[in-house]
């Protein structure tokens, strides 16, 4: 399934960028950010969230498989 940013319309978002928009929006979203967008919505960075991600694939979040 090819997932497409919400707000810039970046297509074939990879899938831990659609595990990062499930781990913090929610499981059952519809709309999902390319990582760029995301941080902005979050008021964060891009590598602040790249970090995370790292963090959850070592707790072993079957999100990011």
């Amino acid at each position: 399934m090819k997932i497409n940013c919400v707000i810039c319309g970046k297509n074939n978002l990879d899938k831990d960028t659609i595990g990062i928009n499930k781990k913090l929006l929610g499981l059952d979203i519809y709309n999902f950010y390319c990582m760029d967008c995301l941080a902005d919505y979050l008021g964060c960075t891009v590598d602040e969230l790249l970090d995370k991600i790292e963090e959850f694939k070592e707790e072993g979040c079957t999100l990011f498989e």
